[in-house]
């Protein structure tokens, strides 16, 4: 770990917290929340275009974390801990809420806002709430009723887009079409509440959460002219960041100018990963090379932007990797206005005040995530200390990084080194219990639901019918057609089918598979993998190589539509091109391990598959041409 701090911040926090028990003013607070900015978006963490001045400004003037977290990786549940302190699973808010939904930040959670309030704080929430599905209601708790005093918010995003939204809500009342663009909007409203509406006695807890840069993305053309030879989504895209720093740069300059700069303590951050892959429409955050996005447990999910600044705090230009969490918010903001933290319920963030002092954080529980709507197989996810832990819903399956050494999560370790592994596993074991029991009826009753649709869904497989071998060198065709190409096969099908070839010996150690595949698809649907296995029915198969179409590599067992659960990587380079693909498969281990097209690929096998006496290629509603397929092993 690695922090940078001067004498001065160190006196002063000892400063600071002689006289939390006097009769000075607290500090106010601000927290800055955006909408699906990835790690890698602003210039101070490394973007090589996006112009951000301001909040690169921020973090010469205060701390960058190069370690923060979202509390999930989608938006409410990120949210809701910032609010309450707690892991989304402990408060209810397990997934993101749309609109007339019962989902809701139950009025029994207590809010930062609620207890800064009783500190004598004016608090005010400006942006995005998307804390209820029956916003603007009496049938749940709004802004108000969470601690507010003012509020000027939307239920989920700005509509029809950031320009001229129309959905605004300015306590209880809606204001129809507000002309302008989304953050800038929010900001001016915090500058006008700061300048003419709150009580300058009293201190203020002030939460600006943007719309921006969630889809539907519209930016102010000043900001998108930055950005001219990059086609249009790129434009949009990083014009809207900049357009998040251009309304940040006016909230700092209202506090320079009320002479409030001194006095108070600003965090930067988002709610979780950036949308999409990256690379089409107006999805063009970055994760700054770091594994998964929006919606996945990988870093590139959770991982985001953390910039703290309080002046005779917090050094200027200092650095932090300690892992901190947006649950830490509660935490922290209680500690800076003198509030106690609520002793009947358990808090899972911890106060940030040791980090700006060079200590470590005082952390009872280690960083914990859920999202049962991950991309990926894995929807459970427990960081402690370096390492890292990701689990199926259901607990079967698991994966262990080691984060400091491997931020982008390129090594699987759970079999180098099993007494880690085992320690991991049983503390996240005890750990997700522990949560599950705690966790309102609301979602256990949706858990139930998903395990049972999960257990229906694992054994109905697609009927697949007889396919039409036109070589004579398969032993089994189901749902497709194989005919000689020009590099060896090409395999067709209206659904999806697969080609085996019995091999002359199974393989009970080590199997490596390696070929060739190029699309021959006309239409979007593009992909080729390679199947393996130990039958020649579907539900026995594992298959690994690339959604084209998609723009990513996978793994996954079984029927097409278990993709959504599969182990991916993402593509590089052009859908037509061809792919050489390298699998190298360990049945001791379990481990998987693939290049395909330069791009590496790991997973693990399934527990029940022991032996390899199958390969051969797998499609759906696409035609593709292969290479044979090249087997070693023992």
């Amino acid at each position: 770990m690695k922090h940078v701090y001067g004498f001065a911040a160190l006196l002063s926090i000892f400063l600071f917290s002689a006289s939390a028990c006097g009769d000075e003013k607290p500090a106010n607070i601000v927290i800055f929340l955006t909408d699906d900015l990835g790690w890698g978006d602003l210039g101070c963490y490394g973007h090589p275009r996006i112009q951000t001045p301001h909040l690169d400004r921020l973090a010469k003037e205060g701390m960058r974390f190069t370690q923060c977290y979202s509390a999930s990786s989608v938006c409410s549940p990120s949210r809701s801990s910032v609010l309450t302190g707690r892991t989304p699973y402990r408060n209810g808010v397990y997934s993101w809420i749309p609109g007339g939904r019962e989902l809701h930040l139950r009025s029994s959670e207590v809010s930062v806002a609620k207890l800064l309030k009783g500190r004598g704080y004016e608090t005010c929430h400006v942006g995005k709430w998307h804390l209820n599905g029956k916003f603007n209601s009496p049938e749940q708790p709004q802004p108000n009723d969470h601690g507010y005093d003012h509020w000027l918010a939307t239920q989920n995003n700005a509509a029809p887009s950031h320009k001229n939204p129309r959905n605004f809500v300015r306590n209880g009342e809606a204001l129809g079409v507000v002309e302008g663009f989304s953050a800038v909007i929010v900001v001016d409203e915090a500058i006008e509440w700061l300048r003419k509406k709150r009580d300058p006695k009293a201190p203020f807890y002030l939460a600006v959460w943007t719309h921006e840069p969630h889809l539907p993305i519209e930016s102010d053309p000043q900001f998108m002219k930055l950005y001219g030879d990059g086609g249009e989504g790129v434009r949009q895209h990083h014009g809207n960041v900049t357009q998040i720093d251009f309304a940040f740069g006016r909230l700092m300059k209202a506090l320079d100018d009320l002479s409030l700069r001194d006095d108070t303590f600003v965090f930067f951050t988002s709610d979780n990963g950036p949308e999409g892959n990256g690379n089409k429409g107006r999805t063009r955050g970055s994760t700054g090379g770091l594994r998964g996005r929006k919606r996945a447990l990988y870093e590139g999910g959770i991982r985001v932007p953390g910039i703290a600044r309080w002046p005779g705090r917090i050094a200027p230009g200092s650095v932090s990797e300690q892992p901190v969490i947006g649950s830490d918010l509660f935490s922290t903001s209680c500690e800076i206005a003198g509030a106690s933290i609520p002793t009947d319920r358990t808090i899972d963030g911890a106060s940030l005040l040791p980090a700006f002092a060079e200590k470590p954080i005082d952390r009872e529980l280690p960083l914990y995530w859920r999202y049962g709507g991950a991309r990926e197989a894995f929807k459970i996810a427990m960081r402690d200390g370096d390492w890292k832990i990701l689990a199926t819903e259901s607990l079967d399956r698991f994966e262990l990084y080691h984060i400091e050494k491997d931020p982008r999560e390129t090594k699987e370790l759970s079999t180098e080194d099993p007494d880690r592994f085992a320690a991991m596993k049983k503390r996240l074991l005890e750990l997700n219990a522990e949560i599950e029991k705690e966790g309102p009826a609301t979602w256990k009753s949706y858990f139930a639901r998903r395990k049972r649709a999960g257990a229906g869904r694992k054994k109905r497989l697609p009927s697949i019918g007889p396919g039409v071998d036109k070589t004579g060198d398969f032993n089994t065709v189901k749902g497709c057609t194989v005919a000689k190409g020009e590099s060896g096969y090409v395999v067709e099908s209206e659904s999806q089918g697969f080609a085996l070839r019995k091999l002359d010996k199974a393989f009970a150690k080590r199997v490596t598979l390696s070929a060739k595949y190029r699309s021959q698809s006309t239409s979007r649907t593009r992909n080729a993998f390679l199947t393996f296995g130990d039958g020649d029915s579907l539900g026995k198969l594992v298959h690994v190589g690339s959604a084209i179409g998609m723009g990513n590599h996978a793994m996954f067992r079984g029927g097409w539509g278990n993709l959504g659960s599969a182990t991916k990587a993402k593509l590089r380079g052009e859908e037509t091109q061809e792919f050489a693909i390298r699998v190298e498969i360990d049945l001791a281990t379990r481990r998987v391990e693939a290049t395909i097209g330069g791009v590496e690929l790991r997973g693990r096998l399934p527990d029940d598959l022991r032996k390899i006496d199958r390969v051969g290629y797998f499609v759906k509603q696409t035609k593709t041409a292969f290479s044979p397929i090249e087997v070693s092993g023992d």
